[in-house]
């Protein structure tokens, strides 16, 4: 970039395409090699963000060149700074791995579906009403959130966690559910 970058050439050419593709072939590689020297997890997707975030500010930036160096940098920091702290914030995600799972119980739903049947799901289930059922199948057997399955059903969250909640009290209530409590 040459020196002839004022703060008037800047505030007067800071809306054409050939200055902002000025500014990120002369600035790109030293942002992307700052990001990733700071340990960022994405360096190009931030470093697309910092010049996401320059360009619609080009016309405000002063100093010339020195100024727009500094003005880059400065974003540059500030979105290795953001996501330095979303990723303290989040939790870290690692894959499950099968072969390095070492737990020799089951789980509740592994000791459940043993015990019973699908033709005993299906009279435990037969017990209760329809839209109460039809709630339990949603949420447990085919494992939708309570909006999935009061958008399917066309009632409201609350209605949904009503039907489930009086559903679970009147399984519990039944003589073969206490069988498998007691088991």
């Amino acid at each position: 970039m040459t020196d002839a970058l004022t703060d008037d050439v800047l505030r007067a050419r800071a809306r054409e395409p050939e200055l902002f593709n000025m500014v990120y072939r002369t600035y790109a590689s030293q942002v992307l090699g700052y990001l990733t020297a700071r340990g960022v997890e994405d360096p190009e997707a931030v470093m697309q963000e910092v010049f996401l975030a320059v360009l619609p500010r080009l016309e405000t930036v002063t100093g010339g060149v020195a100024g727009l160096r500094t003005f880059v940098f400065s974003v540059a920091h500030a979105r290795m700074v953001d996501e330095h702290r979303r990723r303290r914030r989040a939790p870290v995600e690692l894959p499950f791995e099968p072969e390095l799972d070492a737990r020799e119980e089951s789980s509740a739903e592994d000791e459940v579906m043993q015990r019973v049947s699908p033709q005993e799901m299906q009279d435990l289930l037969g017990i209760l009403p329809d839209e109460q059922r039809e709630v339990l199948t949603l949420r447990l057997i085919a494992g939708l959130t309570i909006e999935q399955s009061a958008e399917l059903m066309g009632k409201s969250s609350g209605a949904i966690k009503q039907l489930q909640r009086r559903a679970l009290i009147r399984l519990r209530e039944q003589s073969a559910v206490k069988e498998y409590v007691t088991r």
